[in-house]
Parts: C-alpha cells; sequence; structure tokens
C-alpha cells in the first residue's frame, strides 16, 4: 500500500521513464541503422529501412509524445495520470515492443506495437471529457490516427493489406509534425513573449489555425498525391503562411536564451519541410530532402528542447540552458542541417558520408541529454515550477 501510494521518483512523473527511454533509443537506433546502411553487422527481423523509420516514428518520437502529453494534461486538467505500476506497465510495453521490432517480428510484436497508443489517448480522452477541456480533443483524435497509422504498417507487413508499409510510415510521421504544429503554436508563443525581454512581433491565432490547416491539407496530399502539382503548390503555400507566424514569433529576439530558440530554429525546419516537398512533388528536389527537414530537423529539434525544458521544470529546477543543453541543442540542429543539404545533393560519396556524420551528431545529441539528465530523472522531485502554467488551457 505504501509503495502504491509514493512510488519510487523514476515512477512518479511520466516524463521519467518515457524521456530518458526515448532518448536512449534516439542515441542507439541510428548506430544500428548505420551499421546496417554500412556494414550489415545488425539485422532486425524488417528490412533496414523500414525498422529504421518505424523505430524513429513509433519508437522513439512517440515514447516522448507520451511522457509530454501525460505530463502536460495533468497541469491542463488537475487530475491524476499513470505513476508507479501503470506507469511500469506502460513503459514495459513500449520495451517490448522494441525489443520485438529488433529481433522477433510477428503478430505477438505488432499487437505489443499496437497497442500502447489507443492506451494513452483513451486514458486523455477520459481525463479531458471529465473537466470539459474540449480544445484539447484534438490531440485526442491525431494520436488515435497516428495509432491507425501504426496498425495499417503491421498489417501491410504482415499480408493482411495491399498498401506500401512506407506510405504508412510517412503518414506516421506527418502526424507527428500535426502534433508539434498543435503544441508548439500555443507554447513557442507564450514562453516567448513570457521569457524573451524583446517579445513577440505579432502573433495571429487566425493566421496560424489557416497556416496549420493548410500545412494538414499539404501533408494528407504528400501521402494521398506525392507527385501531383497541386499537391506541391498546396505544400509551398502552408510553407509560406507557416513561416510568416513563425517569424512573427521573433525567433532572433531570442537568440540569447538557448532554451527559446531551441523550440524557433526547430519549427521553422516545419515550414522548410513543407516546401522542400513541394518542390518534390513539382520534380526540382528529392523527396527525402523533405522528409528528413521533417523528421531530424522538426521532431528531433522539438524533442530536444521540450524534455530538457518540462525535465527541469518538473523536477523543480531552472528552466536554464547550461553546457549540456547547449552542447544538446548544437548536435541535433547541426545534424538536421547536415542530414537535409546531403539529401540535396545527390552525390553517392557525399551523401554516405554526409548521413553518416549527420548520425554521429544525432547519436551524440540525445546521449548527451540522456547522461546529463539520467540524474534528474531518477532522483526526486523537489516542489515543480510548472512550465505548462503559462499554456493552461483549463
Amino acid at each position: 500500500m505504501h509503495s502504491a501510494a509514493r512510488p519510487v521518483p523514476f515512477l512518479r512523473d511520466p516524463f521519467r521513464p518515457f524521456y530518458l527511454g526515448g532518448a536512449l533509443w534516439a542515441a542507439l537506433a541510428i548506430p544500428a541503422w548505420l551499421g546496417m546502411w554500412f556494414h550489415g553487422y545488425f539485422t532486425p527481423s524488417l528490412t533496414p529501412l523500414l525498422w529504421h523509420a518505424h523505430e524513429m516514428i513509433f519508437g522513439f518520437a512517440a515514447a516522448i509524445m507520451i511522457g509530454f502529453l501525460f505530463t502536460a494534461a495533468r497541469q491542463w486538467t488537475g487530475l491524476g495520470l499513470p505513476i508507479g505500476s501503470p506507469l511500469a506497465l506502460l513503459v514495459a510495453l513500449w520495451l517490448s515492443a522494441r525489443f520485438g521490432m529488433a529481433f522477433a517480428y510477428g503478430t505477438t510484436t505488432a499487437l505489443l506495437d499496437v497497442a500502447l497508443l489507443p492506451l494513452v489517448a483513451l486514458t486523455l480522452a477520459w481525463k479531458f471529457i471529465r473537466v470539459r477541456s474540449w480544445t484539447n480533443l484534438p490531440l485526442v483524435l491525431v494520436l488515435l490516427s497516428l495509432s491507425a497509422s501504426n496498425a495499417l504498417f503491421h498489417g501491410s507487413m504482415l499480408g493482411h493489406l495491399e498498401l506500401p508499409p512506407l506510405d504508412a510510415l510517412e503518414s506516421g510521421l506527418f502526424l507527428v509534425i500535426v502534433v508539434e504544429m498543435i503544441i508548439g503554436g500555443r507554447i513557442i508563443p507564450a514562453f516567448t513573449a513570457n521569457g524573451s525581454p524583446q517579445g513577440l512581433i505579432f502573433h495571429s491565432p487566425w493566421l496560424y489555425r489557416v497556416a496549420v490547416t493548410l500545412a494538414v491539407t499539404a501533408l494528407a496530399l504528400a501521402v494521398l498525391r506525392p507527385t501531383d502539382p497541386w499537391s506541391g503548390r498546396v505544400s509551398i503555400a502552408a510553407s509560406m503562411l507557416l513561416a510568416v507566424q513563425a517569424i512573427g514569433w521573433n525567433p532572433l529576439g531570442t537568440r540569447k536564451h538557448p532554451m527559446l530558440w531551441i523550440l524557433h530554429a526547430s519549427f521553422l525546419w516545419i515550414p522548410i519541410g513543407l516546401f522542400l516537398l513541394g518542390l518534390s512533388a513539382l520534380g526540382f528536389v528529392p523527396r527525402p530532402a523533405g522528409i528528413h527537414a521533417l523528421a531530424t530537423g522538426s521532431v528531433g529539434g522539438l524533442i530536444m528542447g521540450m524534455i530538457t525544458r518540462t525535465a527541469l521544470g518538473h523536477s523543480g529546477r531552472a528552466i536554464h540552458a547550461g553546457r549540456v543543453e547547449q552542447v544538446a541543442f548544437a548536435l541535433v540542429i547541426l545534424a538536421a542541417i547536415i542530414r537535409v543539404s546531403v539529401a540535396l545533393t545527390g552525390t553517392h560519396s557525399i551523401y554516405m558520408w554526409g548521413m553518416l556524420a549527420a548520425g554521429v551528431l544525432w547519436c551524440a545529441a540525445y546521449l548527451t541529454y540522456a547522461i546529463g539528465y539520467a540524474r534528474i530523472l531518477v532522483a526526486a522531485p523537489i516542489p515543480p515550477r510548472n512550465p505548462f502554467r503559462v499554456v493552461s488551457l483549463r
């Protein structure tokens, strides 16, 4: 009874095990992928490309999203969320799926992997409905859609559906981008207005809603009609609107505040990625350039920005970027720049060396976080500073 009421510190907050596990998986899965690509020294149950793409989306990104949304929802609703044994079971489910995806892929692994996100989505939905937090319900719908993409991927891999598995994975990535746009549109202007002396230049909720709607349409077309010129035009238009609003949030005004500039710099990869996807649909650039601008740049960068901020704030520490944070931020952004740049070159030798360099930098970024934050994530918390207070939607 006592241990259930007061779990060990590592299981007192959802972000703790999922942030540490997700960061370690990000640091380990990329070297494994590079080993497959260059030497074939590690061969998972799936083809290397599909394993890599799946694990970055449904292994790494999904783990961070679960930790983040559970922690944020507790602040938004004032209601408790899984800690202790229930949290440990969710983490065990995530870990078992990672093992199965690498070494024992089949129906059991697919079921374990698909089960996690619906459990999270339904838990959040119940909490949001209880406090009538209707504006947060779109996040639940996106999580369920993300789970559906994962199910489609497994259905294709197991031979139950005639669907290209890479299409399901790309739709999963794009749904992660949708979550980033929903959350980013709340926190980035709010944190900038409160934490930067120069504040915002302008912030238009109306413009942002239009931009996000157009971006969601563009991402859907990028999956359904990737080479259609109209898909490209919509994607470019969406990138322009998002860029206008992102610039209005005054990213240059945050350049001396690393905990803010990492959010701005990472968010800007979304309009860059949409622009490159648009050019790809029009036949001007390779499609992987846009995909990796979104995946390595926006997903990798925004995750790094939020797992530092929330871990510090919810462990009662000052939200300040020290050496660990600044090194991790610089490494993840540099990894994105190199990864997208080499995707645009088309030269094999440059591509191979650039992909290796980007992978090493990415691994170093998340290993820096895991080592630097392990003590914070496993130690007993002190009264939190509540980094979600300014965006509470209750």
